[in-house]
């Protein structure tokens, strides 16, 4: 009797790429390597979406679009070519509006993509439906999608097997059409029975015909017992990933799994060993230069307790390393776990598990609760849809007092239809305004990324890409140092290699005597310092403005949140001290006041 067939996706250069470089791989430094997958038979890729989408532009000094159309021209017409869509966000950094929605259906067409995956990290049907309509509306497959985690030990309420039936009955019954069915655990948390019972329980729901298939990472250390229960249940597809950008964080290995399935009735998309691991050898050619974070190839046994998807998580803890606080890492990891059970259940997958994240990491930096990080805070109060269950109602009445937001169950489409920031004229208006032609991908492109995008198409972005001879990701170390030992300084040469070191007591160092603070002229003696690093967003008051106690003076950015500064005391602002777009230290002077 024939095996079972299962279709592979390979989900090296989208999903691979983001869970462990942060999505910032150049296309020329990774097409030999798709051309290698084509040799091996790989006939199903994900190959944007998501993540990279927004990396191209904010990182690479690259077009997603003409990424995306020259993978298309390497593996030909047939390919399935699949991206990841964020429902009401598609790849925005917000809730788009309809027309935006429907725009990005249409370009994603119109640039090679075959198959949608769409899914609502709050399990809320209703974002779902209209991104739906607008996908098949274009020609593309739409794959639905059921996001699954775990839930931190202790905690109940969601995420259990009739949780997950009762949101397939609710796609089943709002008519959405749809051409598969996708399980997708971001976080690697589920654990294989509970995916089993999953499964098998979608099986006898949806019948025989539909494509069913489960989507996992190993950052939990459990992939592989997931996909095999989830074959066992009635699967007929999983997504894996070639090392190097495997394990870990990302998808089990095309190998592993291979292996895995030795002696079963499974066929995995007719792939053959010696093949693969050509596809494999030539990835690592050409991903040799770039830097490899360590937390991106190990597997933790924490991560149920406070999930993070793998997705997200070398981009924070890459985050956490350009700013210095990469020490902080395991305290807002495990800070999460409250912000989960306190902000609802939505699953931790983007953009959701960025708001767990960066709630933890304003608990963790400013005192527990002290801030509230404005996407967490959105959520609770109901402007990204309904969470699977009731956030705590003091962290509603603490969002809504920190936002001045009132809790709402309106439909967030419709909140964001009546936003002109999000409509195409407005960026219409924007391109026209910044010298730049108004083609629908621009138009998407600023729209989606903002004034990044705009500082893009105007060739003003960075190229933000980690490269370097150690691939361990550790800082190279040569040069001069100072140390300390048993309270004498000595400087310290550092070589690479056999080289020659010199050792010597470093001079003493004077210090002058502390003198009381004179303040120059326009400069107040209450100094205001930044409390973490991070980047000046927005500056709201200025010398000469009188201020109560609280008011907000400016807003930061770090992490991907928004950080408000505000006066120690009632006064006078005396000095601004930093200025929009200015990268900031921990501790630095912001402001003064008299």
């Amino acid at each position: 009797m024939a095996k079972k067939y299962i279709d592979v996706m390979d989900t090296t250069f989208r999903d691979g790429f983001q869970s462990v470089f942060g999505g910032r791989v150049l296309m020329d430094d990774f097409f030999p390597a798709v051309e290698a997958a084509k040799n091996a038979g790989i006939t199903h890729f994900e190959f944007g979406g998501g993540a990279r989408f927004q990396s191209l532009y904010f990182y690479l000094q690259e077009d997603a679009f003409q990424m995306m159309d020259g993978f298309r021209e390497i593996v030909g017409p047939d390919a399935n070519l699949q991206v990841l869509s964020r429902g009401i966000n598609t790849v925005m950094l917000d809730t788009g509006s309809r027309e935006m929605i429907d725009l990005f259906a249409k370009m994603f067409k119109k640039h090679g993509t075959s198959t949608v995956r769409n899914f609502d990290a709050l399990n809320d049907v209703n974002n779902l439906a209209y991104s739906a309509e607008c996908i098949k509306k274009h020609g593309l497959n739409h794959e639905v999608v059921v996001t699954m985690m775990d839930l931190p030990p202790g905690c109940k309420g969601a995420h259990d097997v009739p949780f997950y039936e009762k949101t397939l009955r609710n796609i089943l019954d709002s008519g959405i059409a749809f051409d598969s069915v996708c399980f997708k655990d971001a976080s690697g948390t589920a654990n294989p029975h509970k995916v089993y019972e999953t499964i098998a329980m979608a099986r006898k729901l949806l019948g025989e015909s539909v494509h069913l298939r489960l989507h996992t990472h190993e950052t939990a250390g459990v992939s592989v017992a997931s996909y095999l229960a989830a074959l066992e249940a009635g699967a007929n597809g999983i997504d894996m990933a070639a090392s190097p950008v495997s394990g870990g964080t990302s998808q089990p290995d095309i190998l592993t799994m291979l292996h895995a399935t030795k002696g079963t009735n499974y066929n995995l998309g007719d792939l053959k060993l010696n093949k693969i691991l050509k596809y494999e050898d030539r990835l690592k050619e050409c991903l040799a230069e770039y830097m490899i974070p360590p937390e991106a190839t190990q597997v933790s046994p924490l991560i149920p307790f406070s999930p993070m998807p793998g997705g997200a998580l070398t981009a924070n803890t890459q985050m956490m390393r350009d700013s210095g606080e990469l020490d902080k890492f395991d305290k807002v990891i495990a800070a999460m776990k409250e912000v989960v059970e306190r902000g609802g259940y939505g699953t931790s997958v983007t953009p959701v598990s960025q708001f767990y994240w960066q709630q933890a990491y304003a608990n963790v930096m400013f005192g527990p609760w002290k801030q509230i990080a404005p996407g967490y805070g959105r959520m609770v109060l109901g402007y990204f849809g309904r969470t699977p269950v009731k956030a705590d109602d003091e962290i509603i009445k603490l969002a809504s007092e920190k936002l001045n937001l009132e809790p709402t169950t309106e439909n967030p489409l419709d909140i964001a239809d009546r936003d002109e920031t999000k409509s195409i004229a407005h960026w219409e208006k924007v391109l026209e305004e910044e010298g730049l032609e108004a083609t629908e991908e621009n138009v998407f492109i600023a729209g989606a990324c903002d004034q990044k995008g705009i500082a893009f198409l105007k060739g003003e972005s960075p190229l933000m890409v980690r490269k370097g001879k150690n691939n361990s990701g550790e800082a190279e170390m040569a040069g001069n140092y100072t140390v300390v030992v048993d309270g004498k300084k000595y400087s310290v040469q550092v070589a690479e290699g056999e080289a020659d070191i010199q050792i010597s007591e470093a001079a003493p160092t004077t210090t002058p005597a502390a003198a009381a603070p004179t303040p120059a002229q326009g400069v107040g003696t209450v100094e205001i310092h930044s409390q973490t690093p991070g980047n000046v967003w927005k500056i709201l008051k200025n010398p000469g403005d009188t201020v109560a106690e609280g008011d907000v003076i400016m807003i930061l950015e770090a992490m991907k949140m928004e950080i408000d500064i505000a006066a120690p005391q009632a006064g006078k602002i005396a000095s601004i001290n930093v200025s929009v777009n200015d990268a900031v230290a921990d501790a630095q002077l912001l402001a003064t006041m008299e």
